[in-house]
């Protein structure tokens, strides 16, 4: 048999011993940024009053790879017999975790926060728990989490904080139903909570069930309800003025986006035209009319007009705001859409692709609708081979909704077209 010189074997264990040590370094070092992160987790509890609770998290997004770590540290304590944190800290990192899209931790967190709040019988933490619960799945499309939640909540037996919240996550759950598509379970809930108002001037209820037949795709029901909703406020006197107009105003604003789905444009630029003629300058107005009369081949140069003061009554209202971060420092993804879109629409095209390339550098521009537009233009341009790339990165874009879906149909029908 084959001897291993000395030398050799020596050799071998001087390098064991290196790795050995170089391992045992390493351990070290994870252990030490483990207790600096357990430490810093721990501190959270000292923190009291909302304002030092709001810079707290604000403080941890700053660094949002470290703040994952001590989320993963946080949560791993949490789920400990013993666990260390009062209501404050749970809050934080719940609400931390909730920011960073970080489902599991922001769960674990928040079922904490709720199990705190009970102990300590505060219906204020308890609506402000299950609210973090709520809000975070409902913000990341997971409705049947958001349905669980509401429910109990609802259950709960609690003080006039709790009770006062019950209307409100009860809208929240119907609203979630109706996304899941339960559209019959989600309006049967809703006829209860109209019952309970005034037969023929109750107006409250009526437009979480016209919001609910639109997004179950009846439009007709949904234009009436709405149609309702805007003549019994108009003879409501028990509002005050500014209440009256908010109301309104809302209202009508979403009964022209329904008669923009109709397809009954007339109808939504009448509506459009009443809310402009309250407010000539606002910004999401004349974009909407600008936009729909220029997708209809309608009035192009007067929708080119309100187009562009949309674009500048919004640069106006960035200007009046104190300290705005540079990054939000931005015109809108959408007016710049529509404003590409009417140029288009009156053959400019070059200048159409200026605005659209524009649009779609902001994440917010990063649309199925949007790609599809300039997609339109290179093609118009000429130029197929930008076309075909800018409609795949539409179908990629495409989201869940109905209209999305919709729209995603015809943009692989063009890609086809192009591609043969």
């Amino acid at each position: 048999m084959d001897t291993v010189p000395f030398w050799a074997c020596r050799k071998c264990i001087a390098v064991a011993l290196v790795l050995g040590l170089a391992a045992h370094a390493d351990l070290s070092w994870a252990a030490d940024e483990d207790e600096a992160l357990r430490k810093q987790a721990i501190a959270l509890n000292d923190l009291t009053g909302n304002d030092a609770l709001e810079k707290a998290i604000d403080d941890l997004l700053k660094d949002k790879d470290k703040t994952r770590k001590l989320l993963t540290t946080a949560d791993r304590m949490a789920r400990g017999k013993d666990q260390p944190f009062n209501y404050n800290a749970a809050f934080v990192l719940a609400r931390t975790a909730q920011e960073l899209k970080d489902l599991e931790i922001a769960e674990s967190l928040y079922s904490l926060c709720v199990k705190t709040a009970t102990k300590l019988q505060s219906g204020q933490k308890l609506a402000q728990s299950f609210g973090g619960l709520i809000d975070t799945f409902y913000e990341n499309k997971r409705f049947d989490k958001v349905v669980k939640f509401c429910r109990e909540f609802l259950e709960i037996d609690g003080d006039d904080t709790v009770k006062n919240l019950r209307p409100v996550v009860m809208e929240r759950m119907i609203q979630a139903m109706a996304r899941q598509g339960k559209i019959d379970d989600a309006l049967k809930l809703t006829d209860n909570l109209i019952a309970l108002e005034k037969k023929d001037t109750g107006w409250w209820s009526l437009q979480l069930k016209a919001w609910v037949l639109r997004e179950g795709a009846r439009l007709d029901e949904s234009a009436k309800v709405y149609e309702t909703i805007v003549e019994r406020l108009e003879k409501d006197d028990t509002l005050k003025p500014e209440q009256k107009d908010r109301y309104l105003d809302r209202n009508r604003y979403l009964l022209s986006g329904v008669y923009v789905d109709l397809k009954k444009i007339d109808k939504a630029a009448e509506h459009l035209q009443v809310l402009l003629k309250k407010k000539p300058d606002d910004p999401t107005y004349n974009n909407d009319l600008g936009y729909i009369w220029a997708d209809h081949d309608m009035n192009l140069e007067e929708a080119e007009k309100l187009i562009r003061k949309a674009i500048d009554e919004d640069r106006k209202q960035r200007k009046a705001i104190p300290d705005l971060p540079a990054d939000e420092d931005k015109d809108n993804a959408a007016y710049l859409d529509s404003l590409g879109w009417v140029l288009f629409k009156q053959k400019k095209y070059e200048e159409a692709k200026k605005w659209l390339l524009q649009a779609v550098e902001d994440k917010d521009g990063q649309h199925i609708e949007i790609y599809d537009h300039l997609a339109d233009v290179h093609m118009a341009l000429k130029e197929k081979d930008k076309a075909i790339s800018v409609w795949k990165k539409a179908v990629e874009s495409a989201g869940t909704s109905k209209r999305e879906q919709e729209r995603k149909a015809v943009v692989e029908k063009k890609l086809k077209d192009a591609e043969k």
